[in-house]
């Protein structure tokens, strides 16, 4: 069980995690996103409302919606915290934020503070190209070997 603050770290660092898989996106400008976002992003998890509208990051082929759960059934789900596969040669990604009705103005208000948060409705996934296309950054991968 965690807080609101402590749920929205760990949705952060999930979100961070996905974006660094990406060699031409930069870990930083996730965690600056997520931190701009942070403030209704609580409020989105204490109300409950990140339990019926997911927050959804778009990133090369990741179409990735994140939920939260409360009471009893947090203390029987398995979650995964793993970065999300796909997004090895993505080269943009955007984080879309629920606006529920009772805090839409917050929800624009933090999408306008940073270019990579979204308050519209995030465009459905692409099934095809979820299939297709490589899942690991071989040049990353490259490099990372060639400086062992």
């Amino acid at each position: 069980m965690r807080s609101a603050s402590g749920t929205w770290a760990v949705i952060a660092d999930l979100v961070a995690d996905t974006v660094e898989q990406s060699s031409e996106l930069s870990r930083d400008e996730a965690v600056q996103a997520m931190s701009a976002a942070e403030p209704v992003g609580r409020m989105l998890i204490a109300a409950g409302h990140l339990q019926q509208h997911p927050i959804t990051l778009v990133v090369g082929k990741v179409h990735c919606e994140i939920t939260t759960v409360s009471g009893t059934d947090a203390l029987t789900l398995e979650e995964n915290l793993s970065p999300v596969l796909g997004a090895a040669g993505a080269d943009v990604f955007t984080i879309y934020l629920p606006p529920p009705v009772p805090l839409q103005e917050q929800v624009k208000a933090a999408a306008d503070g940073h270019a990579r948060l979204s308050d519209a409705v995030p465009p459905a996934p692409e099934a095809k190209a979820a299939n297709s296309g490589p899942l690991i950054d071989r040049e990353a991968l490259r490099r990372a070997v060639g400086q062992r």
